[in-house]
């Protein structure tokens, strides 16, 4: 196993110096699903939801989280993203949405973390904007999906649909 790279000689938390690492292409797709009752995934795909779409506002959350990461994970780089892309749909099962997001950018430091916290925030806003008309959704599935560049290269999560 790698050591934790959060940590120093001590065991203490520091922030990464990427200083001397070379600039690379880097990009991070990550997904979540938020699960409800169908009545409510109706309501959203319908357009009758009473606080509009609820879509677009959970994709500008997103995208606006993947920016903030740094304010809100302690020891994540603030990054010169490039792209952020937030795509939800209805699940297949009727009662759900599933969000996808990428991140990228030429950088010294990955953006994993970008898109877990784009989907993670994106996912949370379909929660508040719907919670009035069932608080019973269930957030889950928040993954990393892909990620391609830097030392460690490319990996591709071995469940994911790619």
């Amino acid at each position: 196993m790698s050591k934790l790279t959060h940590l120093d000689d001590n065991g203490e938390a520091r922030m990464v110096d990427v200083t001397d690492k070379a600039v690379t292409e880097r990009e991070a797709r990550a997904e979540a699903t938020i699960r409800m009752n169908p009545e409510t995934l109706n309501m959203i795909v319908a357009g009758d939801h009473p606080k509009g779409d609820v879509l677009a506002v959970a994709r500008i959350a997103g995208i606006m989280a993947a920016k903030k990461t740094h304010e809100l994970i302690p020891l994540c780089h603030s990054l010169n993203l490039t792209s952020v892309k937030v795509e939800l749909a209805p699940g297949e099962d009727g009662a759900s949405v599933h969000i996808l997001t990428r991140c990228k950018l030429s950088g010294q430091t990955g953006v994993e973390m970008e898109a877990l916290t784009a989907a993670s925030v994106a996912a949370l806003t379909l929660y508040d904007m719907c919670k009035a008309v069932d608080r019973g959704m269930e957030i889950g599935a928040v993954r990393l999906l892909e990620k391609k560049g830097g030392r460690s290269g490319h990996w591709v999560s071995p469940t994911a649909a790619c």
